[in-house]
Parts: structure tokens; C-alpha cells; sequence
């Protein structure tokens, strides 16, 4: 679905302001309970990273006192001493650095498998109606690109400002002890650095959100002209949706940019005055040297952990525009996690009864799509007797599909209630209910998978002889045999490969297998008009073994042709969301004009 907004605006279905810095936060300690088991690691790791720091603090104290010492006495000999320890100073720091990148690649990795495989199930929880509310490509983003800027935020820039919290007091305290008028210069150049970071964290929060659901409306845009290459190609429209997704590329690259030039000046800001902090720091030791107040070797020492301690303070920036992209990346992992789940398992679920006798009752059934306050089902009543076959009949808009989709709650009624010999479906357990109610739908949907496991797809433990049954069903052993791996053939994404009516055969065998062959009563069958992209003779062959497959089956279905109807002991014909008449299909081709002019006027 294409939602025409202005270029660079996001196709967010709510957008949403910008979170308050505490709110950012929180979304980011949100994650401790699922870091928790990598505790000792994370502190191992983070430790050892101070280590390497603390090690180059020490290395200008070293440095103040060679000078000051053998160099000063011009002792060569003493000189070897001090260097040997500065170079084990290095190698500590190599070590520890070393060990720090190869003890967080595990737990950063692990983090973001768990919080992928976490954000999958709240997905598939999900009801229909939520999944309608987004876009697809800002799904995809949001599990993918999101979820890899937390891990390296996991993996690095966190780690490190909990580094630069621990080095830079420490360093700040060496340096006071060294020379207290350098540790004056290092203060006084924080201060504006402080001030220049927080206005950049609060401009950088904003773009980076922006910049994230543009990533978004991007993935939207080029996974729907994938999946429509066909029609795009067929219509000529392959350079209008370029120009769609250039437009919609452009604004993204507008508001890196936009970053860019933020990180950019930030950097510059820094390093401004981190070199004005060395000016200021050359000349205070200049002068204490004239003086005598300072000796060379302290001036030398305090300016090297000056420089130093400029490091952590310039990388700041970056690792604040980090801690802002994960934030983001938070933000919009939790709104997903945190939308309601409106169809869920009942608090104290009532069992299914043993075994399923397939009764099914629409009892004053009310019902329109989520947002919408047109109402489509009003006040429909139906029942189907156990083993029965019911046909729905009706003009495109009259709520066929939407009952059907109320029996298996991919949607919930607003009105009245479904029950499944004699319960409230909204009191089973989604699991049981599904397993016994069997959908094909109209527009078959497979996957990138085996025939085999797409036709599996509800009962994964069937055996072959099971499905190729189910296939024989549905008519379609023969395409199935000719592929180049019969049942092993993967047939590529959507099953673009297949023609439609190949498509819609796999999707009514998977629809049928649980119920093929067996011959027990209880399962329900919903089926919605399975048969329409079949040729004449293919159809008769595939009714003629429905009607054998279906025997036991409480059967409801969808029926636009007269051939598919009859399939039915009974037609429902709805008019406007209500039922206007039933009976057997012969008979109200007799008495409906309606009915006989939705068939065409055709036995």
C-alpha cells in the first residue's frame, strides 16, 4: 500500500513526537532485564576497558618523570627503566583492549538475536487490524537496521561512556595533582563543551528519528515495487515509481546530510577548543618553567595528559550521537512491543471439547475494520450444523470475506459473539481454535519454502502421504510431480514462479489437510472462494474431490460461481452486512432475482 505524503515526511501511522531525554533513557534501560544474563561479561568487558585508559593516564606520569630524571642527569642508562615500563604500560593497554572487543562480540550479538526473535512474536501477535496500521517497509526497519544500531550500541559506544565517566575524573585528578593551574585550563574548556553537546543532543534526536522512519518509508516503497515488479512492468510504470522512491531517497539523504553537518560541527567545536585548551596549557607551562614554579618534566607530563583527556571529551560527540541513534532505535522497538495486543488468549481459557463436533453459530454478529465507524456486519445470524457446508453469496462490500475472517479471529466481532460448538470463541486458546479451523484464502499467500512445508504449513508433522493426498485433492499432484524436486521444490518468494491457479491449488490443499482423509467429523473448514482463478475443467475435477474431502467438514465458503455454490447443502445470501436470504442454491435461482443476477442468471 502506497500512502501519498510529502516528500520526506514519514508514512509512520501515528506519528508521534519526539521523546523528552528521560523518556529516550528509559527506553534504553528498558533492555536491562534482557542484558541481565550477560551481566558478568558486560562488567568484565567494560572494566577491562577502563584499564587500557587508566593505563594511558599513567603513561604521562612516567613521561614527567623521565624527563625530570635521567634525562634531566643525563643518565641513558636510567633511561631504560622508565621506557621498558611505558612500553608494558602499551602492551597492557593493547591486551585489555584486545579482550574487551572479543568478550562483547558474544553478548552484543546474542542481545540483538533475543530482542529480534522477541519483537517476531510480538509481530505475530499482533492482530490483522495492527498489521494494517503499518507499513511494511517500517517493520522491516525496525526489526533489522534498528535492532543492528542497538547491538553496536551494546557492543561500543555504551561501554565507553561509562569509560569516559570512570578516565575522565581520574585523569582529572592526576592532572590537578601535576600542575593545579592545567587542571584550571582542562575546566574551563569543559564548560563550553558541556553546553555545545547538549544543544547538539537535543537537534540530533530529532534528525536521528526522522532520519530512522525515512529509512522506513524507503524499505516501504522498494519491497512493494519488488513484490509488484509485474504490474509495474506491465503498466509501464517502472520510471514513476523510481521517481517515488528517488524523491523519498533524496529526503533520506537530506537528512543525513543534516546529521552530517550537526556531527561536523560538533567535531569542529570540540576540537576549537580542545586546541585552545593546549594553547592555553603550552603557555601557563612556559611560563611555570621561566619561573621555576614548574618543572619541565611536569609541564610535559600535564600537557600529555591534557591532549589526552581531550580525546574522550572530542569523541563525546560522536558517542552521544550514538547514545541519540539507540535511543531512537529504542523508542520504536518498544512502540511496536508496546502496541495492544486486541486479540489475545482469554485469561482463564475454556478447553476445546473432546472431540469437536463443528458446530458453529454467528449470534447477532456486529462488525467493522479497526478505524473505521462504518459498520460492515449488521446483526448477522447464522448457523452451521456439524458437517455442514454453508455457501456465502453476495456483491463485492457485502462482508463475506469479514465473516470468514471472524471465525478464525483474525478479527474480533464488535457486536454479538461466534461460538464453536456452543463456546465463545474469544474464550479458547488461539491455538486451539486455529488448529481446528482451516482457512484457504482468496489470494493465496506462500512461501519462500518447499511445496512440501507450504502445504504443511498448519500440521507440520504430516507425513508425504498426507500431503500428497491433500495435493490430490486440490488437483495438483500432476504440476507438483513435473517440478524439478517434486514435493522438495522450493518455490521461490509469494510462489511467483507458479501460475495463479497452481497457487491457489497449494493453498487449498493446505487448507484441506488437516481434514484429508481422515474422516472424522468436528473439523471447520473456512474457504474463500478457492477456486476462482481455475479453468472450467480443473474446477469440476477439484469440486468433485472437495465434495469427498469435505464430508464430516463443518464448511464454510465464499462463492462467486453457481458450479462453487453448489457445492453447498446451503447458500446464505448477504445484502449490505445483513442476511437477506438462504436456502439450497437450485432454489433460490427460483425465487432470489438477487441472487440469480449475482450468478449470472446460471444453475
Amino acid at each position: 500500500m502506497i500512502v501519498e505524503v510529502p516528500p520526506g515526511q514519514a508514512i509512520t501511522p501515528t506519528p508521534r513526537p519526539t521523546a523528552t531525554r528521560g523518556r529516550r533513557l528509559a527506553s534504553l534501560r528498558r533492555f536491562l532485564p534482557y542484558l541481565r544474563p550477560h551481566g558478568v561479561v558486560l562488567v568484565v568487558a567494560t572494566v577491562l576497558a577502563v584499564v587500557s585508559m587508566l593505563t594511558v593516564v599513567l603513561t604521562p606520569l612516567l613521561l614527567g618523570r623521565i624527563v625530570d630524571g635521567p634525562i634531566a642527569d643525563g643518565d641513558l642508562r636510567g633511561v631504560a627503566g622508565p621506557v621498558g615500563l611505558v612500553l608494558l604500560l602499551g602492551l597492557i593497554e593493547a591486551g585489555t583492549l584486545w579482550a574487551r572487543r572479543w568478550l562483547l562480540a558474544g553478548p552484543a550479538t546474542s542481545f540483538e538475536k533475543t530482542m529480534r526473535a522477541v519483537l517476531f512474536a510480538r509481530l505475530q501477535a499482533l492482530a490483522i487490524g495492527r498489521h494494517d496500521g503499518w507499513a511494511s517497509g517500517q517493520l522491516l526497519s525496525r526489526a533489522v537496521d534498528d535492532l543492528a544500531t542497538l547491538r553496536r550500541f551494546v557492543n561500543f559506544a555504551g561501554p565507553w561512556l561509562v569509560v569516559n565517566l570512570v578516565v575522565v575524573p581520574v585523569g582529572m585528578l592526576v592532572l590537578l595533582l601535576m600542575s593545579p593551574w592545567m587542571a584550571l585550563v582542562f575546566l574551563v574548556e569543559a564548560v563550553p563543551l558541556l553546553i555545545v553537546c547538549t544543544r547538539f543532543e537535543r537537534r540530533y534526536a530529532i534528525a536521528s528519528r526522522r532520519s530512522q522512519d525515512q529509512n522506513g518509508d524507503l524499505a516501504t516503497i522498494a519491497q512493494e515495487a519488488v513484490q509488484g515488479i509485474r504490474v509495474l512492468k506491465a503498466f509501464g510504470r517502472g520510471a514513476f515509481f523510481g521517481e517515488r522512491f528517488t524523491d523519498r531517497a533524496r529526503a533520506l539523504h537530506g537528512t543525513e546530510l543534516h546529521k552530517a553537518r550537526l556531527d561536523a560541527t560538533l567535531l569542529a567545536a570540540m576540537r576549537s577548543v580542545s586546541q585552545l585548551g593546549v594553547v592555553a596549557a603550552l603557555g601557563i607551562g612556559a611560563y611555570g618553567v621561566v619561573t621555576g614554579s614548574l618543572s619541565l618534566g611536569a609541564v610535559v607530563g600535564a600537557i600529555s595528559l591534557l591532549s589526552f583527556l581531550m580525546w574522550p571529551v572530542a569523541w563525546l560527540g560522536y558517542l552521544l550521537s550514538e547514545l541519540q541513534d539507540a535511543a531512537t532505535a529504542a523508542d520504536r522497538y518498544w512502540e511496536l512491543i508496546d502496541t495492544p495486543l486486541d486479540i489475545a488468549d482469554p485469561a482463564d481459557p475454556v478447553p476445546l471439547p473432546v472431540p469437536v463436533r463443528g458446530e458453529v453459530r454467528f449470534e447477532d454478529v456486529r462488525f467493522g475494520f479497526p478505524g473505521s465507524d462504518a459498520e460492515l456486519l449488521r446483526g448477522v445470524s447464522l448457523r452451521l450444523a456439524p458437517g455442514e457446508t454453508v455457501a456465502l453469496v453476495g456483491a463485492t462490500g457485502s462482508g463475506k470475506t469479514a465473516l470468514l475472517q471472524l471465525l478464525s479471529r483474525l478479527y474480533d466481532v464488535t457486536g454479538g459473539s461466534v461460538r464453536l460448538d456452543g463456546i465463545d470463541i474469544r474464550e479458547l486458546r488461539l491455538r486451539d481454535l486455529r488448529s481446528t479451523v482451516a482457512v484457504a484464502f482468496e489470494d493465496p499467500v506462500l512461501f519462500s519454502a518447499s511445496v512440501r512445508e507450504n502445504v504443511a504449513l498448519g500440521d507440520p508433522a504430516a507425513t508425504d502421504e498426507q500431503v500428497r493426498l491433500a495435493l490430490d485433492i486440490a488437483q495438483a499432484t500432476d504440476f507438483v510431480d513435473a517440478l524439478p524436486w517434486g514435493l522438495d521444490t522450493r518455490i521461490g518468494e509469494q510462489g511467483l514462479s507458479l501460475s495463479g491457479g497452481q497457487r491457489q491449488r497449494l493453498a487449498l490443499a493446505r487448507a484441506v489437510l488437516t481434514h484429508a482423509g481422515d474422516g472424522s467429523a468436528g473439523r471447520v473448514i473456512v474457504l474463500d472462494d478457492p477456486l476462482s482463478a481455475l479453468d472450467v475443467d480443473t474446477e469440476r475435477r477439484v469440486q468433485r474431490r472437495l465434495r469427498e474431502a469435505l464430508a464430516g467438514a463443518t464448511t464454510l465458503l465464499v462463492a462467486h460461481r453457481p458450479s462453487t455454490a453448489a457445492l453447498a447443502d446451503r447458500v446464505v445470501l448477504l445484502e449490505g452486512g445483513r442476511i437477506v436470504a438462504e436456502g439450497a442454491h437450485d432454489q433460490l435461482l427460483r425465487t432470489e432475482s438477487r441472487y440469480r443476477e449475482l450468478m449470472g442468471g446460471r444453475r
